[in-house]
C-alpha cells in the first residue's frame, strides 16, 4: 500500500544562499577548466579531490529543481498537470539553449580559424565530425546523440529534468525507495556500461543519464526534504569527522603522487581480492565511478553541515558567486560558447601568463556581465 501523504510542507522562509554561491562557483571553475592548459587549472577543486565541479553542479541542480518544483506533485490533484507543465516547459527551454549554444560554439571555432588562423579547434571536442560526415552530424547534434565536448551537459540536465516529475512524485511519497532504485540503476549502468549511444559515431554519451541520475536524483531528494524545512542526512559529528578525513584523503591522493599510488593499489587489491564491479574501483567520469561518487556526496555532506559555510555565503564577497548561481543557464551557455572560442585563441597565444589572465578575465566579465543585466535589467512592463 503507498505511504500516507505527507504533513503540510512548512514553507521556506528565505532564500538559502548556499546554493547559488556554489553553483556560481562551480560555473566559474567548469569555464576555467574548459579552457585546458592555463595557469589557474591547478586551483580548480578537481585538483584537490575525486569528484570536480561538473558533479557538483548537477547535485546543485537536482537540488535547484526539488525546490523549485516539488510542491506541483505533492498531492494527486489538478496540480500534477501545472508541474508538468512547467517542467517540461523548461525542459524546451533547455534544449532550444543547448542547440544555440551548440551552433554558436561552431561559429566561435570558426572564427578563431578565419580570423587568427588556427584552425585547431574546428577538429577537437567531437567537432571534427562536422566535416567528416556532415549529413549524420546534423542529425545527431538536433536529436542530441552528437554532442560536442564542453557543451554536453546541458543534454544530461534536460534528459533528468524530463523525468523529474515521476521522481518529485516518488520522492514525496518513497524517498528512500526512490534513492535504492537510483543506486541501483546507477550501479547496473555502469557493470553493464549502459548509455543512451552516441551517432553517428561509437559509444555512449559523456554524460551519461543512466549513471549521472543518481547524483541529480539525491540533490532531488535534498530538494524535497529543504522544502519541508528539514536535511535528508541529520548533522552528526561522525559523519563530519567521517566525511572530512576522506576529503582530506582524497585531496592528498590527488596531490601527492606517493599518495595516489597507494590509493590505486588499495582499490586493485580490493577489487581483486572481492570481485568487485569495476566501476566500484574505478575513476571514470562517463560513469560515475565509485570514489568520484563517494567524494561528491562526502564533499555536500560536509559543507553543508556547517553554519559558518552558510554565513560565509550570506556575506557580501559572496554576492559576486551567487549572482552567477542565480542566473545559472544563460551563464552556463555562454561561458561554454567562450570556452570554444578561447580554446582557439589559446591555440595562438600558448603558454603567456599575461594571455591566460587577459583570457579568462575578459571570459568571466563576459559572463558576469550578462548575470547582472538578467538580474538587474528593468523588466519591460506587461501588457494587458
Amino acid at each position: 500500500m503507498p505511504a500516507p501523504s505527507p504533513a503540510p510542507a512548512a514553507p521556506l522562509k528565505t532564500r538559502d544562499p548556499r546554493l547559488d554561491v556554489f553553483r556560481g562557483l562551480c560555473l566559474v571553475m567548469i569555464f576555467i577548466n574548459h579552457v585546458p592548459g592555463n595557469i589557474y587549472e591547478g586551483a580548480t577543486s578537481r585538483n584537490f579531490g575525486f569528484s570536480d565541479a561538473a558533479e557538483g553542479f548537477v547535485l546543485m541542480s537536482g537540488i535547484a529543481a526539488g525546490l523549485a518544483y516539488s510542491a506541483d506533485f505533492r498531492e494527486a490533484s489538478m496540480r500534477l498537470w501545472t508541474g508538468l507543465a512547467r517542467v517540461w516547459r523548461r525542459v524546451w527551454t533547455l534544449y532550444l539553449v543547448h542547440i544555440l549554444a551548440t551552433f554558436a560554439a561552431l561559429a566561435a571555432a570558426a572564427a578563431v580559424a578565419l580570423w587568427l588562423g588556427n584552425a585547431e579547434s574546428l577538429f577537437e571536442n567531437q567537432m571534427k565530425w562536422v566535416w567528416l560526415d556532415p549529413l549524420r552530424t546534423l542529425i545527431g547534434l538536433v536529436i542530441l546523440t552528437h554532442q560536442f565536448g564542453y557543451v554536453n551537459i546541458l543534454p544530461l540536465y534536460l534528459v533528468l529534468l524530463a523525468f523529474a516529475p515521476i521522481l518529485l512524485f516518488l520522492a514525496w511519497r518513497w524517498p528512500l525507495w526512490l534513492l535504492a532504485g537510483s543506486v541501483a540503476l546507477w550501479l547496473v549502468a555502469g557493470i553493464w556500461r549502459l548509455g543512451p549511444p552516441n551517432y553517428p559515431t561509437s559509444g555512449v554519451w559523456f554524460f551519461n543519464p543512466l549513471t549521472w541520475q543518481v547524483i541529480f536524483v539525491t540533490g532531488l531528494v535534498t530538494g524535497v526534504a529543504l522544502k519541508e524545512g528539514r536535511r535528508l542526512v541529520p548533522v552528526r559529528r561522525w559523519l563530519q569527522v567521517a566525511t572530512g578525513l576522506f576529503l582530506l584523503y582524497a585531496a592528498l591522493s590527488v596531490q601527492i603522487p606517493a599518495v595516489s599510488k597507494l590509493t590505486g593499489n588499495s582499490l586493485w587489491l580490493l577489487r581483486e581480492t572481492f570481485n568487485l564491479p569495476w566501476n566500484l574501483t574505478a575513476f571514470d567520469k562517463t560513469y560515475v565511478t565509485g570514489p568520484r561518487l563517494l567524494h561528491i556526496l562526502a564533499l555536500a555532506y560536509f559543507l553543508s553541515s556547517f553554519p559558518a559555510v552558510r554565513r560565509a555565503c550570506a556575506h557580501p564577497l559572496a554576492a559576486p558567486f551567487e549572482l552567477l548561481g542565480r542566473q545559472a543557464l544563460p551563464v552556463f551557455a555562454l561561458g561554454s560558447v567562450l570556452c570554444i572560442g578561447l580554446q582557439g585563441v589559446k591555440h595562438v597565444t600558448g603558454e603567456d601568463i599575461l594571455a591566460d589572465s587577459l583570457i579568462l578575465a575578459g571570459g568571466l566579465a563576459a559572463q558576469f556581465a550578462l548575470a547582472a543585466a538578467r538580474q538587474y535589467w528593468p523588466k519591460p512592463p506587461k501588457i494587458s
